[in-house]
């Protein structure tokens, strides 16, 4: 978590950014990465010095030069601030236009950063943006990812600035859920800040940290592992730049509407897919690839999503995505028939129903993660339900940190699912498993009530004439005391 005054500077920052005329959130969250990014060439740098200082051999692959040292954050921060904003926004050569440049070495970056903006206004702003970036410790992975959530988690105003937004804590339970590996294919089409392509790095890089020194390994976890489709341009950026900051070069990010005939060849590609797509769109169905209508008639972005990930997946692949309550019972032609595919043609292996308050204090919509695998040819059996009542945090908007927590319950029950389904965990647990007949009689509802049996604490109550019988001794003392009262006055 962060701290209090960490959090405090970043709310002046912001405040700062709406005085000096820049209000869009996403474009206030961009120059900030931007900064970020800068910060971290230089301490990437840093530990290539360090390095050929150890060995005594020349720095391999330089990111800065010696005549371009001016340039390096550790040495721009220490100058006045009208010096600092001269040298950031200095055409041809100035700090701005070298981070720009830079993407020249990183195919996936090159072309996002062709639209980059510097629009920080004063050299005042410029430099307590600078001094609250000096606070925040670039190696620790767990406070970068708190900044930015924190960041985000600013970004209230409509349905679609937060689409991108999961919280850190469902991305990580998800990931350990399908637990990735170092030959899988990871994608996201709906990757915004690429939060979970992020989880699934931390991921490899704690369970296969001496498989990723393999050099294949690498070559695919820096190439080719991780794929990702934004539409918006500037989220792609900050996600570019997001992971590259993570030490991913070259991430596979498509600048695509990830729904339309321009991601057609998104066809059995990934092996693993963990996603949170938008809720409550709409679409007009010239606007969505053939392919993906052939699977799911509509024009809801949460069912057309469900067919884009079937069509991308490979046989064999997995999804983890989280979906609105809707789709779960939704009466609707396409929702039927989309709930269908998943348990007749895939294997549905579970749904994780949340409450609503996880995506607060921005949506309070109710939540659930599907889990399934493609086969195309059918094998779900048993289903895997999970009634979560708490995510570690309360379900009000302030989201405090409390005890009650069963994220760690459904990560072990999950992988250990198997065992559950021979045992046969009663329904009035908050895992068990439903048998496929019993789901498809059930019109293919996947909505955890319609399985859960609610056990009622029999109370037995007071029969009427003892009521009377105690509201007659309370008048009578009552009377008794308004005697007394009157004695006394």
């Amino acid at each position: 978590m962060l701290t209090s005054e960490l959090k405090s500077k970043i709310d002046k920052v912001w405040l700062a950014f709406h005085s000096g005329g820049l209000t869009n959130p996403l474009q206030v969250i961009e120059q900030i990465t931007y900064l970020l990014f800068i910060k971290r060439l230089d301490e990437l740098q840093f530990q290539k010095e360090q390095l050929a200082s150890l060995t005594e051999t020349p720095i391999e692959k330089p990111i800065y030069e010696e005549y371009e040292y001016h340039l390096r954050w550790s040495k721009v921060k220490e100058l006045s601030p009208e010096k600092i904003f001269e040298l950031f926004t200095r055409q041809p050569d100035g700090v701005f236009q070298f981070m720009k440049n830079y993407g020249s070495k990183s195919a996936s970056f090159n072309k996002f950063m062709k639209g980059a903006t510097f629009m920080i206004p004063t050299p005042r702003l410029l430099t307590q943006v600078i001094e609250m970036l000096e606070d925040i410790p670039m190696e620790d992975q767990d406070t970068k990812g708190n900044v930015y959530e924190y960041l985000l988690s600013k970004i209230q105003s409509s349905g679609t600035n937060g689409q991108f937004r999961t919280p850190r804590h469902i991305i990580k339970m998800m990931v350990e859920l399908m637990q990735p590996s170092p030959t899988d294919i990871i994608c996201d089409p709906s990757v915004g800040s690429c939060g979970f392509l992020l989880g699934a790095v931390d991921y490899l890089r704690t369970h296969y940290q001496t498989e990723l020194y393999k050099t294949e390994t690498q070559k695919h976890f820096q190439n080719q592992m991780f794929l990702g489709m934004e539409f918006d341009p500037t989220m792609i950026r900050i996600g570019a730049m997001n992971m590259i900051l993570h030490g991913i070069e070259n991430p596979q990010l498509l600048d695509v509407d990830s729904l339309s005939e321009e991601n057609s060849n998104f066809t059995n590609k990934a092996t693993l897919i963990l996603a949170n797509p938008p809720f409550k769109g709409s679409l007009d169905y010239d606007a969505v690839d053939d392919s993906i209508l052939q699977i799911v008639k509509s024009k809801k972005t949460e069912l057309l999503f469900l067919g884009l990930m079937i069509r991308g997946l490979q046989k064999g692949g997995r999804c983890a995505v989280i979906v609105p309550d809707g789709v779960l019972f939704g009466s609707s032609n396409a929702h039927k028939n989309i709930r269908k595919e998943l348990v007749e043609n895939q294997i549905l292996e579970a749904v994780i129903s949340m409450p609503s308050g996880v995506f607060k204090p921005y949506a309070g919509v109710s939540t659930a993660v599907l889990v399934f695998t493609k086969t195309d040819n059918g094998g779900t059996d048993k289903v895997w339900f999970y009634d979560m009542q708490s995510d570690g945090f309360s379900l009000d908007d302030k989201r405090n940190p409390i005890e009650e927590n069963d994220i760690p319950d459904i990560i072990e029950r999950y992988h250990n699912r198997k065992e559950e389904s021979e045992t046969q965990r009663a329904k009035t647990e908050k895992s068990f498993v439903v048998d496929k007949k019993e789901i498809a009689d059930n019109g293919y509802d996947l909505s955890i009530n319609r399985y859960k049996e609610i056990v009622y604490e029999k109370v037995i109550y007071q029969t009427p004439t003892e009521i009377i019988s105690q509201i007659n001794a309370l008048d009578k003392e009552r009377g008794i005391l308004l005697e007394e009262l009157k004695k006394l006055l």
